[in-house]
C-alpha cells in the first residue's frame, strides 16, 4: 500500500489572493524568459548580442573559475551552449507559463540566473538586484509549487497521484 501524502504536504494556501499572486509571479515569470528570447536571434553568428553578453563573464569577471569556464570551454563552442539557451530559456519560459513541471522549471530557472549573474552582474550599468528579484522569484515558485495554482500541476496532479508508475511518480515530484 501506497503511503498517501499528508495534508499539510499537499496543502494549498486557501486565500483567493495568495493563489492569484503565486500564479501571477509564475506567469511573470514564464514572460521574462520568453521576452528575453527576443534579441538572442539565432540568425546571426553572435545569436543577437548574446555572444557578447556572454564575454561579460571574461572581461568583467565574478568568479575566477566561472570565467576560466567561459573563456576556455563556453566561448570556442558558443554556438552549441547558444542554441542550448535558447532551447532552455524557451522550455523555461513555456512551462512556468502554463504551470507544468513548476518545480523542475524553477529549479532551471534558478541554475539560468545564476549562470546570467556570474556573466554579467559585474558588467558596467547592470543593476545587481535585478539578479536577486530574479532568484527570489525562482525561489518563490520552487518553494510554494505555483504550477499547483491555476496551472497545469494543478490540474494533472490528481491523475498522476491515481497513477503508480515511475512517471507519474516524477511527475508528482517535480510539480
Amino acid at each position: 500500500m501506497t503511503a498517501s501524502p499528508s495534508p499539510a504536504a499537499a496543502a494549498l494556501p486557501a486565500d483567493r489572493v495568495t493563489r492569484a499572486a503565486l500564479a501571477i509571479a509564475r506567469v511573470l515569470a514564464g514572460l521574462l524568459w520568453i521576452q528575453n528570447l527576443s534579441w538572442k536571434s539565432p540568425t546571426g553568428p553572435n545569436f543577437g548580442g548574446l555572444h557578447e553578453w556572454t564575454e561579460n563573464a571574461v572581461d568583467h569577471p565574478v568568479f575566477a573559475p566561472w570565467a576560466w569556464t567561459v573563456e576556455h570551454i563556453v566561448l570556442p563552442n558558443f554556438a552549441a551552449f547558444a542554441w542550448m539557451t535558447l532551447i532552455v530559456e524557451t522550455c523555461l519560459g513555456a512551462f512556468l507559463l502554463v504551470g507544468l513541471a513548476t518545480r523542475f522549471w524553477a529549479v532551471v530557472g534558478l541554475a539560468q540566473t545564476a549562470a546570467i549573474t556570474l556573466s554579467a552582474v559585474n558588467t558596467p550599468g547592470e543593476w545587481f538586484w535585478s539578479y536577486a528579484l530574479m532568484f527570489a522569484l525562482h525561489l518563490a515558485i520552487l518553494g510554494a509549487a505555483a504550477g499547483r495554482t491555476f496551472g497545469l500541476d494543478g490540474v494533472l496532479r490528481p491523475t498522476w497521484r491515481s497513477q503508480h508508475g515511475p512517471v507519474a511518480k516524477l511527475l508528482l515530484v517535480v510539480s
